[in-house]
Formats: C-alpha cells, structure tokens, sequence
C-alpha cells in the first residue's frame, strides 16, 4: 500500500497538511509524488526540502526539468521553455538561498523518470498510447531499455514529461499528474489514475491511496491562499 501526492507546483503549506492528513490515517505508509515540485506557486525551495526532508520520492515533471534544463543548458528546448511555463516564483523562493539551487537541481535529476512498483506504475504525464507500436512485448520485465526509449522523448509533446493524449494500457495501474482535472479521475479503458487537481490554480492538492494496482482512497487538501498569492 503506497499514497501518491499530484502536481504541488511550490505550494508547500498545502503539501504539509496534505502529508499530515495521510499520515493521521496511515501512519507508516510509503508517500510517493509525480512532480511539477516547482513553479507557479510561492515556495518551490520549501517543496524541494520538504519532500526530502519527509523520504518521499517522486518522478520529475516537466517544470523540475525545465529548471534543472535553463539552469544548466539555457539554450536547449526545454531549458527556453522555462520562461514561459511559471519560473519567476521559483526564482523569488530562492531569493538569497540561491546556495539552494545546485542542490535541489541534483535532487530533480537523479530522480527516476517513472517509478514501477508492484502497486502500480507512477510517472508524471503517463506512456502514451504513442509507443504501443514502439515498446517490446512485456517492456515492463526490462525497464532498462523502457528508460532509455523514454529518455529519448522528454522534450518531446508525446513523452512522458509532456503528453496529454490518450494513455496506453500497459497492464498494470498508472497514476499520473500533468492533465489538470477538477477531481481525482480514473479512466477505466487506459486504467490511469489522474491526480493533478490544480493546486496553484487555488482548486485543491489531493494524493490516491494504492494497493495492488487498486484505488482504495482520495485524500485531499484545499489550496492554502499563502501558498498562491
């Protein structure tokens, strides 16, 4: 049994109390998140030494990559991309801790790229139904070469940083972020979980609790105004 925490995007108040809440009902409960750790909300730094601080994993979502990506290589696709997807609050958060950046940097690019657990397959935007023709039969057994195809694609919008078209049923439950939906969502025909419930936007910061590639629970959290404004 495993809880996974959807797009924080620095709200890191909101991630506390969404962390207490799980941990009231599952005290020693593995706690994983699909990224976008940083931008748009008021306290990337926070978010970053939090989930350290707490032992909780995550996949990188496109906005840790574009940070990581302008910092190091400014001039490539997903390093551009970062000044038009939200990178000013994450700059402000770092105001003075600029010590900070390298750091946290180290932490968003050693991070898997997709998780595979026996509870289910976490990643940040899903596989999509792209690599049905392109992945080996039970690609799941040998997730070396899967990382590597993948790696090939994270600036690309059919990746797994990026897509938002129809995910592949690849035998096993995925649980994704990156496609804001109002509500926790699961799509019966792809069965994928999406949990991106639109925190910055001031909507709320939910996480599923998974056992054995089953939903069991929703637990969320309404965005804290001082994690937005």
């Amino acid at each position: 049994m495993i809880a996974v925490i959807g797009d924080i995007h620095g709200c890191y108040l909101t991630l506390k109390e969404l962390v207490d809440k799980i941990r009231a009902k599952y005290s020693r409960i593995k706690i994983y998140s699909v990224g976008d750790l940083v931008d748009r909300g008021n306290f990337s730094l926070e978010v970053l030494d939090f989930i350290q601080e707490e032992g909780i994993k995550f996949t990188p979502g496109n906005h840790d990559y574009m940070f990581y990506y302008f910092i190091h290589n400014p001039a490539s696709e997903l390093g551009e991309a970062w000044i038009y997807n939200g990178y000013e609050k994450t700059l402000d958060s770092y105001n003075n801790r600029f010590n900070k950046i390298e750091e946290h940097l180290n932490i968003i690019i050693r991070a898997p790229i997709f998780i595979d657990l026996p509870d289910c397959f976490i990643s940040h935007a899903g596989i999509s139904k792209f690599y049905e023709s392109n992945l080996p039969k039970n690609f799941l057994s040998n997730t070396i070469k899967l990382e590597n195809i993948l790696r090939n694609d994270l600036d690309k919008t059919r990746g797994i940083l990026w897509t938002r078209s129809e995910l592949m049923n690849i035998g096993k439950l995925q649980i994704v972020g990156h496609t804001r939906r109002e509500e926790v969502m699961f799509d019966m025909y792809s069965n994928v979980v999406y949990i991106d419930t639109s925190a910055y936007s001031g909507n709320k910061l939910s996480a599923v609790i998974i056992d054995n590639n089953k939903l069991l629970e929703v637990i969320s959290v309404d965005t804290k105004l001082r994690d937005i404004q």
